[in-house]
């Protein structure tokens, strides 16, 4: 990123100034690491966010010392400060990193005018998106050549023809297409050569620079595919036991590995040292015999190939049988030679092209690439065969061989290695594992006896694996692997070079990428090979490279039209010769810049060059280029551009048309300065067919309702109507409440508003000129009202705001209801009892009147009797009268009495009442 560009210098110096702000309420000198800086007479005591004025913590005038509180304060400040620089730093930060991510992006986008590509060759190498137009007559004025490579759909809304658009692509031949071999076990013997596991076997692709050609590979694990087997062990002194068990493994592997393969061979080396100090003694007697006491050991020796690869297991058992320990001095052992020499002594061993495997067997560690120089061995190891007499013989020359260096040779020759090492040293070869490719690890028993069982592990592990790999790449090439292996499973990125679980017979696919950038090496023919790891079959792949375009061919040398032959005219533009510019070569490079030639660039003979917006080259202007590729200089005086166009919805022309020469030119069906007035009225048609519903016009694509009450899209929505309460019901209930006959399908037919909830009916909005609304008031099954309202807002959206709460009758109160009523009924009980009490003593009263009026006119006769019985008589008529009374039946008359105990009865009468 330029740090002259302005937008950086604005947005750096914005963050300084946002980095040197002072915080409000913070006095400026505190801006600073030394509180000592701070002035009193810039610290007012009154301001309760000063340093001073807090609970009296001045700084003493005469000592020129801060209080405690004083300091306190301070450090609270300082703190403060801090935080606020910290914050400011991060804001800082943040908007450096933004502005840098914006210039990325502006930088990122049209790659092909980036490029600036003066010829048709050099485009079609920046990308498989760019073409060139070819037609004479595509370029404006102002525009250079360059401008002729752009992106295919940028060439053609620029006006260029398909027909004049070089677009070149790649293509794929299959040279050789042998089918994979569908053998069974006990079939007809076949050959190794005649045996294919892996398909097509050779192809030719012609690339283009960014356009990626696919080619799919098919790999089959055939039955009974011959196997090689090299035994390769360690002869020091402790693997004495272990020779003893070896000496019968050639009849007894190959009746186990006859279970595999019908085609299988073995062969049989050994190792012990390089031989020289310090790995082994050099003394005369020791390199007779390197053992102590009596044991007779064979002399030391780097590597000795014993038996060569044979199917014969008899001679196998016979000549290990003859081998004798040896010793050395040092633990770890010289089997890196050995592996080298195996790997690379194709001829001594008897390798053959199928399956190869080493099994390498110790009880020690091993010497690498370095450890030579104990011994003054300072040569790299050379990597090639030096046997003689099947003798190892420049173990004292050169050094052990690195890891890499053995990787790249097992790799090259096609060997998968086996370790079959004790268990003391497991994790030391584990890890040599993982840098080996198609390498397994075993443990050894102390004497080797599972070393059959070791071995057929080991190869059923390795052959269940398919990896790929390939040769290196020529520059600019890059290849990618997908696999699609057993039971559908699909690896990317560098899992998908392999499948693993692979049974034999199991057939297993890879699709292939391979993209060149540019053109490498000038278009010369490359090769690379890809090979499955272990294998001896690979696939040839012939890479040829499309570095120039068909028009090319046809290029007219020294054409009259670039400036009397001062040029090529190919695919529509001239091509310079050296020395010559400009469009059509007028120009010597010497004479670009004159006087005179720059007065042909100034507009209406004015001071700026093109105007400032392009070069003067020959006397032509050639308009410079904008950071932004997809913005561009035009004209003959680079007065014109295609960006500087009115905008609508924030995007040039509308996004409906093209800015040529700061004007729009619309799209058809759209109009306006900045085209975005759309002429289709189909975005006006109603449900009905008519425009606008009939109630509207259509106005760049939207309906201006002339109805007040219709508003909507199409003027088919009127929000005051009658029945919209009820038409909107009970999708505002179930999307309000969760209730109603829509509950279940609410998402579905309920989505066409948005809901706001209001808490009571205050709060609900009122009828406005922007746009109405209808209050609505309905009930539930519940008997319940809610209210809301609908309506239209100016996003031409329903809205419906609705109370968050239901309005629902009160119950029934039982507790009064039961006491109103035992009330009632205590209450008209006392009023029947008054009643009929009121009723009787009216009744009485004229029963007593009239009583009163018979006693008045009676005529009584006298009749004498006893005391005894007149007051006998007496007390029983009052008794009689009284019971009369209570029943309401009439009392006989006085006149049964005598007229002296009429008083008597009378007064009974009335205790009675």
């Amino acid at each position: 990123m330029d740090v002259k560009d302005p937008n950086f210098q604005r947005h750096f110096s914005g963050g300084l100034n946002l980095l040197h702000h002072t915080p409000p309420g913070v006095d400026p000198v505190m801006i600073s690491a030394d509180d000592s800086c701070l002035r009193e007479d810039e610290v007012s005591a009154s301001d309760p966010r000063s340093f001073r004025g807090i609970n009296g913590g001045l700084r003493d005038p005469e000592t020129r010392r801060d209080t405690p509180s004083t300091r306190s304060v301070k450090r609270l400040r300082a703190k403060e400060t801090q935080n606020w620089s910290e914050k400011m730093k991060t804001l800082l930060i943040s908007s450096i990193l933004v502005m840098i991510c914006c210039s990325e992006a502006q930088q990122e986008g049209n790659e092909c005018i980036k490029a600036s590509a003066l010829s048709c060759g050099d485009c079609i190498q920046v990308g498989a998106r760019c073409g060139w137009c070819t037609d004479p007559e595509f370029l404006k004025q102002g525009e250079s050549t360059s401008a002729r490579c752009d992106e295919l759909e940028s060439l053609r809304k620029r006006g260029c023809a398909e027909a004049k658009i070089e677009n070149p692509h790649g293509s794929q031949q299959i040279q050789k297409n042998k089918p994979v071999t569908n053998r069974r076990k006990g079939a007809e013997k076949l050959r190794p050569e005649d045996i294919t596991q892996i398909q097509p076997q050779k192809l030719s692709l012609q690339l283009r620079s960014g356009e990626p050609q696919n080619i799919e590979l098919k790999f089959k694990r055939a039955e009974d595919y011959p196997i090689d087997l090299y035994y390769l062990m360690d002869l020091s002194y402790s693997m004495k036991d272990d020779l003893e068990n070896v000496k019968n493994l050639g009849t007894s592997l190959m009746k186990e590995m006859s279970k595999i393969t019908s085609d299988f061979r073995i062969g049989f080396g050994s190792f012990v040292e390089k031989t020289v100090m310090p790995y082994i003694s050099t003394t005369p007697a020791k390199l007779l015999n390197p053992c102590t006491g009596d044991q007779n050991c064979t002399s030391p020796f780097s590597y000795k190939n014993v038996l060569r690869l044979t199917s014969n297991g008899q001679r196998f058992n016979s000549l290990v049988g003859q081998q004798q320990i040896s010793g050395n001095l040092d633990s770890p052992e010289g089997g890196f030679d050995a592996i080298m020499q195996v790997a690379v002594c194709g001829e001594h061993i008897g390798w053959r092209n199928v399956t190869r495997l080493l099994v390498f067997s110790t009880d020690a560690g091993f010497h690498f690439a370095g450890d030579g120089k104990l011994g003054g061995i300072v040569l790299p190891n050379d990597g090639r065969c030096h046997l003689e007499n099947n003798m190892y013989t420049m173990s004292h020359y050169y050094d052990y061989p690195s890891i890499a260096h053995l990787v790249q040779k097992l790799s090259e020759n096609n060997i998968q290695t086996i370790f079959a090492v004790t268990e003391e040293f497991q994790p030391v070869y584990k890890e040599l594992k993982n840098l080996i490719p198609k390498s397994a690890v075993g443990t050894l028993s102390a004497n080797s006896s599972n070393v059959i069982n070791l071995i057929v592990d080991a190869y059923n592990s390795l052959s269940s694996e398919v990896i790929l790999e390939n040769s290196k790449l020529p520059e600019g090439v890059t290849i990618t692997y997908q696999s699609r292996c057993k039971n559908g499973v699909v690896n990317d990125g560098e899992n998908g070079r392999k499948c693993s679980n692979i049974s034999i017979g199991d057939e297993v696919s890879f699709s292939i990428n391979i993209t060149a950038q540019g053109c490498p090496k000038q278009g010369k023919t490359e090769s690379i090979k890809i090979k499955p790891l272990g294998f001896t079959e690979e696939v040839e792949i012939l890479l040829s490279f499309i570095c120039e375009c068909d028009c090319h061919l046809f290029a007219i040398k020294n054409s009259p039209v670039c400036h009397n032959g001062n040029g090529s005219f190919e695919c529509g533009a001239c091509r310079c010769n050296k020395g010559r510019v400009g469009r059509q070569c007028e120009c010597r490079k010497d004479e670009v810049s004159s006087e005179d030639l720059d007065r042909n660039c100034r507009r209406d003979n004015g001071t700026d060059i093109c105007s400032n917006n392009g070069e003067c080259v020959c006397g032509a202007c050639e308009c410079k280029k904008r950071e932004n590729p997809e913005e561009r200089y035009s004209g003959k005086y680079c007065e014109c551009d295609n960006f500087n166009c009115d905008r609508s919805n924030n995007k040039l022309c509308g996004g409906h048309g093209r800015c040529e020469c700061r004007a729009c030119v619309c799209d058809a069906n759209y109009t306006g300065s900045a085209c975005d007035c759309s002429l289709d009225i189909s975005t006006c048609l109603a449900s009905n067919q008519q425009v606008c519903n009939g109630r509207g016009v259509c106005e760049c694509g939207a309906c201006h309702c002339t109805d007040p009450k219709f508003q909507g899209p199409t003027c088919e929505i009127c929000p005051t109507c009658p029945g919209v309460c009820t038409e909107h019901k009970e999708c505002v209930q179930c999307r309000a409440f969760g209730t109603g006959e829509k509950q279940d399908v609410c998402e579905r037919d309920c989505s066409s508003f948005r809901l706001v909830k209001v808490k009571d009916r205050e709060k609900l909005p009122q009828p406005v000129q922007s746009f109405p609304l209808m209050h609505c008031k309905e009930r539930d099954a519940n008997d319940c009202w809610f209210y809301y309202t609908y309506a239209i807002n100016n996003s031409t959206e329903p809205e419906v705001h609705v109370v968050e709460t239901l309005e629902c009758p009160a119950g029934p109160d039982i507790i009064p209801i039961v006491a109103g009523v035992v009330a009632g009924i205590v209450l008209i009980g006392l009023a029947l009892l008054l009643i009929w009490k009121l009723l009787m003593i009216i009744h009485d009263r004229r029963e007593f009147a009239k009583f009163e009026k018979e006693k008045m006119n009676a005529k009584w006769d006298t009749v004498k009797r006893s005391s005894g019985e007149h007051e006998e008589f007496e007390f029983l008529y009052c008794r009689c009268y009284h019971h009369h009374l209570l029943k309401g039946t009439s009392a006989p008359g006085p006149s049964l009495i005598s007229g002296a105990a009429s008083g008597r009865v009378l007064l009974w009468v009335v205790l009675a009442i």
